[in-house]
């Protein structure tokens, strides 16, 4: 078997010479190289995962529980968020039809931003990020405008702009995911990126989503 290429980890120092960061997490796949970036940077942290977002209930679940279980493994603090279900639909209200990386895109970030900036405030956080910008599907500016405004709300308060994907990040997201065998998520998350999904399968031949079967698999390199 080919040997993996272990992409540069620098140290990593938080803004301002602050002593915790509060990481919202989207995501074990995406969260993971944060993660151990952080801990091996002797960075203190606590994840948040707040993701009303992702639908159906199943499929947040098996999302969250491998968020845990990693985080478990390193003995990293988790916050387990509300899930604000209706709050999402309500607000997602009239953008049914929006494409992928559109206005329901920022309204869904800027929520979800919204919420983990409270918690940093209420908790002593000054600084919070999150690890939606690692996947070359989002639109990282866009990402860091919303964590941003969220955090202009609290005095002090600072969102971490880092560049997640930069010096081998999304690489090494993909290394670690098959080394945990994480589950391997096929849409991003909400209902309607699931409906445009599965649209597109059955357009072009392929077969639909089956929630909670696919995991990634180092000896299969997928």
């Amino acid at each position: 078997m080919k040997e993996a290429i272990i992409a540069e980890k620098p140290t990593l120092k938080l803004p301002n010479n602050e002593k915790k960061l509060l990481l919202h997490s989207c995501c074990a796949p995406c969260a993971c190289d944060l993660m151990e970036r952080f801990v091996e940077s002797k960075i203190e942290f606590t994840i948040f995962f707040y993701n009303p977002n992702i639908h159906p209930f199943k499929e947040y679940e098996i999302r969250k529980n491998e968020n845990v279980r990693f985080a478990e493994k390193h003995q990293i603090p988790f916050i387990d968020g509300d899930y604000d279900r209706d709050e999402w639909f309500k607000r997602a209200k009239g953008m049914e039809k929006e494409p992928e990386r559109g206005i329901r895109c920022t309204m869904c970030f800027d929520m979800r931003f919204e919420r983990t900036a409270l918690y940093a405030h209420e908790h002593d956080f000054n600084i919070f990020t999150s690890s939606l910008g690692i996947s070359r599907w989002k639109n990282m500016a866009k990402i860091n405008d919303c964590g941003t405004r969220a955090a202009s709300h609290y005095p002090n308060m600072t969102y971490w702009t880092f560049d997640w994907r930069k010096k081998g990040g999304s690489q090494r997201m993909i290394e670690i995911s098959k080394r945990e065998a994480f589950y391997q998520q096929e849409y991003c998350g909400c209902v309607f990126s699931l409906r445009d999904t599965q649209r597109w399968r059955e357009q072009n031949n392929r077969e639909r989503i089956k929630m909670g079967v696919k995991y990634y698999h180092e000896e299969k390199g997928i």
